[in-house]
């Protein structure tokens, strides 16, 4: 009989509850450095390999997507939906988050400690955020990674493509089969997913431990609850209602997104995951290639949920009683915050500062949240990813393309491949 392959869901988690317990034992032992010098550089090899690939995959696949769709029309009727969608669920999110701080009382009981200082930087302005969108140099955009720049720039050559017709076929023709390329150096590098899970959480676990965590218990666990209800109540409504899709189906098909985003607390290192989920949903090729690349990069639900209690922790550390008017600009500076949010991990704790100060709280608190952010960055980046999945189910079932031929296709020996 032919020997079963073990599903890449199932590996990743057995990398990651490996690495768990190795963390707690070098813990234990006080030998977090061997963790850092000797295991943590090979989950760093593992995230420079993604990073290499990234930036030509997002614009190879965002070209795809929108020159697929044909019709100008219809790349900004699905792009205005995308948007609205990513909109109002990361607002929900935001009173969610709120929600639970409240009922959690966080930081209450936590004294700032005197050295606490925390410098951060100044938010760029929305506006600013919107013209900086579209690049002066499309070029240094690609070799900076600067993401929502090489979204603007695939999105303008897939819709010119598109546009062009007959003429720019063999362009077309080049440009997929760069993207097949792409997906076949990716498919690749996922096979190392789980050894790189197991490399990259046992320097986390090996110098947080759990008694750090103690002080920080009730944020953590609020932040993990106020991401998970998200999901549970959001999410499953949003396919279910929109897509009339099985909650169940759909937390089964994004599992390994959502476990290598836990790990890596990326989500653009978890894109090809994503897309890989959300094909096995039955997403067209078209709207998967559109809708991902572009939640990667402005769509944080779970970094806004994380947002919105952390505003409540600080302003309970200090004292400072927030008015139901605060609250309301605290869902619009964390919904709009959220969009120039790049898909990096820690980039939500720098974008926590632009909340803050929209409500006037002091940002020195925000060095103890420093503290247990990577712990926090795991569980609102899973939520971004799946987020992300999500809306690709929906927007393809308004345009009536969701369908489950399109989970046959692009299969390779049972393994992610975009």
């Amino acid at each position: 009989m032919k020997k079963r392959k073990l599903h890449l869901t199932v590996k990743i988690l057995i990398g990651l509850l490996a690495g768990i317990v190795v963390g707690l034992v070098l813990n234990l032992a006080g030998a977090a450095s061997i963790a850092n010098t000797w295991i943590k550089p090979f989950g760093t090899l593992f995230m420079n390999l993604i990073k290499m690939a990234i930036v030509p995959l997002v614009f190879a696949s965002l070209t795809m997507g929108a020159c697929g769709l044909g019709d100008v029309k219809k790349v900004g009727k699905i792009g205005a939906k995308t948007l609205a969608y990513f909109l109002v669920t990361t607002a929900l999110a935001v009173v969610i988050g709120l929600v639970i701080g409240t009922l959690f009382n966080v930081g209450s009981g936590i004294t700032l400690p005197t050295d606490a200082a925390y410098e951060a930087k100044e938010a760029t302005p929305f506006i600013d955020t919107l013209l900086n969108i579209i690049p002066t140099n499309p070029f240094k955009a690609l070799a900076d990674g600067n993401m929502l720049q090489v979204i603007a720039f695939a999105l303008f050559i897939g819709i010119g493509i598109a546009a062009v017709g007959a003429k720019a076929e063999r362009f077309k023709e080049a440009m997929d089969g760069f993207a097949e390329i792409m997906y076949k150096i990716i498919g690749g590098i996922m096979k190392l997913a789980p050894y790189a899970v197991f490399c990259l959480i046992i320097p986390v676990v090996a110098s947080q431990g759990a008694k750090v965590l103690m002080p920080l218990l009730t944020l953590i666990i609020a932040v993990y609850l106020a991401c998970f209800l998200h999901a549970g109540i959001v999410y499953s409504l949003s396919v279910k209602l929109f897509a009339g899709l099985s909650p169940l189906k759909f937390f089964r098909a994004a599992a390994p997104a959502w476990l290598f985003a836990f790990t890596t607390a990326s989500s653009a290192a978890t894109l090809p995951f994503s897309l890989e989920s959300s094909r096995k949903l039955g997403v067209s090729p078209q709207i998967r290639s559109f809708v991902i690349p572009l939640g990667a990069t402005i769509n944080m639900d779970g970094t806004a949920a994380f947002q919105g209690i952390c505003a409540l922790f600080v302003a309970a550390i200090y004292g400072i009683p927030l008015s139901f008017s605060q609250m309301l600009t605290i869902i619009l500076a964390a919904t709009l915050a959220s969009i120039g949010t790049a898909g990096v991990p820690g980039a939500g704790t720098v974008m926590l500062g632009m909340v803050l100060s929209a409500v006037g709280l002091p940002l020195d608190a925000v060095a103890i949240i420093m503290g247990v952010e990577r712990i926090l960055d795991m569980a609102r980046t899973s939520i971004n990813v799946t987020g992300d999945i999500a809306c690709s189910v929906v927007i393809a079932a308004s345009e009536k393309d969701l369908n489950p031929k399109y989970a046959l296709e692009e299969v390779m020996d049972g393994e992610m491949i975009a």
